[in-house]
């Protein structure tokens, strides 16, 4: 499949990108706060009307499930629970930042996403319980529209809320094939409402920034298919929470 071959290319060692990632904050905001003591780094960043940047986001993910009618009928005995996992994934995106007042800005941050959700199918069989994991990889192209609602500068630094909307479009279309059967399927298409929080750190070139951000799809990403992963579900949506680093 398209997007399994992709991750295989990218050869993505999790446990080495989040030490990276953790090492990278730590010494970033250790120099922030050796700097609180310092002058004022870029006074009038904030004033500009419109400035840019990239993001760089590690996220944990999972889907959430609502059964239908037919998880409890005879069809579907010998399944008694379907169990969703959180999986990690990776982003690479854009800033644009627009100041609309003082302590308020909006943000469009398009980003390419790669996800990996799990979802375990627990059966029972001949007395023994049977698991089959269905691995979905998807990578989504989404345009997350955010306000963004700073506190006072204090010295370098500076809280702030975030919180919109993200409507994501699935960029590797996929094709029906002979094994649409044997696997579950999602919709191309999702829908989010994000919240997070962050801090801006001023250095001397450039403004950084980590963020904490939690997203909720809103819409059924499950697909229009009764197959045998399909069929016991009525719902499916995402729940995922990402760590971005921000240069801007």
């Amino acid at each position: 499949m398209q997007d399994t071959y992709i991750w295989h290319q990218l050869n993505i060692h999790w446990q080495k990108v989040v030490i990276c990632c953790f090492l990278l904050s730590t010494l970033f905001l250790s120099e922030a706060h050796a700097q609180l003591t310092k002058s004022e780094n870029l006074p009038n960043y904030d004033n500009r009307w419109l400035h840019y940047g990239f993001s760089i986001g590690m996220h944990t993910s999972s889907y959430r499930v609502q059964y239908n009618d037919n998880f409890t009928s005879s069809a579907f005995d010998s399944l008694h629970s379907i169990m969703p996992s959180n999986a990690f994934g990776f982003s690479l995106g854009l800033i644009a930042n627009v100041r609309l007042a003082e302590f308020l800005d909006l943000r469009v941050t398009p980003e390419v996403v790669f996800y990996e959700n799990r979802l375990d199918y627990n059966y029972l069989r001949a007395g023994q319980s049977v698991v089959d994991e269905q691995i979905v990889e998807t990578t989504f192209v989404e345009f997350p529209i955010l306000f963004k609602y700073k506190s006072m500068r204090r010295g370098n630094t500076r809280m702030y809320l975030i919180g919109g909307v993200e409507p994501g479009i699935e960029a590797t279309g996929k094709k029906k094939d002979q094994n649409d059967e044997d696997r579950l399927l999602v919709s191309g298409t999702n829908l989010s409402v994000q919240v997070g929080f962050g801090l801006d750190v001023y250095f001397p070139l450039f403004k950084f920034a980590p963020e904490v951000r939690f997203s909720r799809g809103l819409l059924n990403m499950k697909n229009d298919t009764e197959n045998a992963y399909g069929a016991p579900i009525q719902q499916l949506t995402t729940n995922t929470v990402t760590l971005y680093l921000l240069f801007e």
